[in-house]
């Protein structure tokens, strides 16, 4: 099929890209011989994943580049651009909290969710796996220690201060060397030896009993029963208290790969992690691919331990830091034992997995069927938000046969003259769409509106207007406001079963949009009256509100002024636009 395609393909190390009959990427690839590893695809018997894949390419493109590290910061970079459906798609990725312990005159405690954002990262501890573990750490230090509890000082000291769990840093000049030892016992006990906090805690027990503080001291015993069963999971598996390092190993069945990874904190098994993920890459191509994209979120360790499959001086150059392979002793036997573990967790889920895949399969023929249609993949939804019919937000998800793709979620300020759902629906689907067709990028084959014929007319007449190929339906709700049917583009009803697998998908979507909408909304609320106005406003992101909010500092001051003083900071339209706003809202 593409023997003389094949023949001009250079010998060279480069990026590969895989494509079906409708011209769309589906799969991108690296090789340090590009012809050897093309050839592979198509002149001998491929079983398996990859025949699912070669079964769906109907042409290839390749880019040579001067190395392998090239190839492969060529291939992470054309994966992020077209996320090809093949490759692994880290469809829930996340960064993991950690706790930030602050370089402050006073330190702070408390848990972040974006370390990459934090400026210090020598004052991040983790990633801790378990949110709730996080939390439940924060909350004791937080008891046991008197440290700052308020993100800014107050004028006076708090209830904090009273009970003993604050030094009064508001109001008190506090001895530096008292923050010092409070500083340095935390320190101590967030790298792994919690002996000095056990003995604190034992003190304050003692003191709450001869107080006869029974309650009291019932609390202080707990802590320290928590911190036991903790260090108990939390088991020394190496001798050496400098080990600090991330370990991954992996087990691969049809299209499956189970990856495991350990996080080693001197020398303690702090935490670890199991993930599933669908792929029709080798284990060598997905484990590195999982890899690099669990770093985009998470910080770097130390060393990153990796089985010997893998090409840890490539992986070491990408990266940036030290990562070993053909490792001996207690180490081996760590990356035995999350091999097994990955082994272990596949065999427990793969019933369930293959079960999982039959539904969705199912779910996606019979809308096929229903609409008529060859292929619905790529699937957007979109939903809006508001507070008494003004602060219009909308809400995108963005599905793959049926899997979110919480990644390409996005947010949209509405304009601030739009009173009405239908016009805020048209804003943000316009604005979807022509965004999509300046910049050439993936349609969906599919949007879902949460709603009837109105709201299904709106969409069309917008997608018809940009002379877009893309199918729509809304979700129609009966008179007990639960969803009963499907209204096609031509404005007809189909009536789906409330119980069959594609009523269940496609409620899920209609769930996670208005979840999404929703909690955009009381995100911007919870910002504040000021600032929720400012987040409101298109043209108005982060840095003009910080200034707006620095110039005005309230409301008032600033409905009070005119277009001439909002323009010191804003452009001429986007200061019209919040003069117009402030001066017809009254708040």
């Amino acid at each position: 099929m593409f023997k003389e395609k094949l023949a001009l393909v250079p010998e060279l190390p480069g990026s590969y890209q895989m494509k079906d009959k409708d011209g769309i990427i589906i799969y991108v690839g690296k090789a340090k011989n590009l012809k050897r590893r093309l050839k592979s695809y198509f002149t001998r018997t491929v079983t398996g994943k990859t025949r699912v894949l070669v079964e769906n390419i109907c042409d290839f493109e390749y880019i040579v580049t001067s190395s392998e590290l090239e190839s492969l910061i060529l291939e992470i970079t054309l994966i992020k651009k077209y996320n090809p459906k093949y490759n692994v798609l880290l469809k829930d990725d996340k960064s993991y909290p950690y706790i930030e312990f602050t370089n402050d005159k006073y330190p702070l405690l408390k848990i972040v969710r974006n370390p990459k954002l934090r400026k210090n990262k020598n004052n991040l501890y983790g990633p801790y796996p378990n949110v709730g573990s996080a939390k439940r750490t924060v909350e004791m230090l937080n008891r046991v220690y008197p440290l700052r509890k308020c993100e800014r000082l107050k004028k006076e000291v708090c209830l904090y201060y009273h009970l003993g769990e604050c030094l009064g840093y508001c109001e008190k000049k506090i001895n530096q060397s008292k923050i010092e030892e409070i500083v340095k016992e935390i320190k101590v006990f967030l790298n792994g030896d919690a002996k000095s906090l056990i003995e604190r805690i034992k003190e304050k027990m003692q003191k709450a009993s001869d107080t006869l503080n029974y309650e009291k001291a019932l609390e202080y015993k707990k802590m320290i029963d928590d911190i036991n069963v903790t260090l108990k999971n939390q088991v020394i598996i190496l001798n050496n208290k400098d080990y600090n390092f991330d370990l991954f190993n992996c087990y691969q069945e049809n299209n499956y790969l189970s990856v495991t990874v350990f996080f080693i904190r001197y020398g303690t098994l702090f935490g670890r992690e199991k993930k599933i993920i669908k792929t029709m890459s080798d284990k060598e191509e997905g484990l590195l691919e999982y890899i690099i994209k669990f770093y985009e979120k998470n910080i770097l360790p130390k060393e990153i331990i990796v089985p010997d499959f893998i090409d840890s001086d490539l992986l070491s150059s990408y990266l940036n830091i030290k990562v070993s392979t053909r490792i001996k002793g207690d180490i081996k036997k760590l990356l035995d034992l999350a091999f097994d573990n990955s082994k272990i967790y596949l065999e427990e889920k793969e019933n369930e997995l293959t079960k999982n895949e039959e539904k969705r399969l199912l779910a996606i023929e019979e809308l096929k069927s229903l609409l008529h249609i060859d292929k619905v993949s790529r699937m957007e939804s979109f939903d809006n938000s508001h507070l008494f019919g003004t602060y219009y937000v909308g809400g995108m998800v963005v599905f793959e046969n049926f899997i979110p793709l919480k990644n390409e979620y996005r947010k949209f300020k509405i304009d601030v003259s739009v009173k009405d759902d239908l016009k805020a629906m048209r804003e943000v689907v316009y604005r979807r769409y022509y965004r999509l067709l300046m910049e050439n990028a993936v349609l969906p084959d599919l949007i879902v509106v949460d709603g009837g014929e109105l709201q299904v007319k709106v969409v069309v007449d917008i997608i018809d207007e940009l002379n877009l190929p893309i199918n729509v339906i809304g979700l129609k709700k009966n008179e007990h406001h639960k969803t009963s049917s499907i209204i096609n583009r031509d404005l007809s009803e189909i009536q789906i079963d409330s119980q069959s697998n594609l009523f269940l998908y496609l409620a899920n979507i209609q769930e996670e949009v208005h979840r999404y909408a929703i909690s955009y909304h009381r995100n911007i609320k919870n910002k504040g009256m000021l600032a929720s106005v400012l987040n409101l406003v298109p043209g108005i992101g982060e840095k003009r509100r910080k200034e707006l909010l620095k110039k005005f500092s309230s409301l008032k001051k600033m409905r009070d002024a005119n277009v001439n003083e909002l323009e010191e900071i804003l452009p001429h339209d986007v200061a019209q636009k919040l003069y117009d706003y402030l001066k017809s809202n009254t708040m």
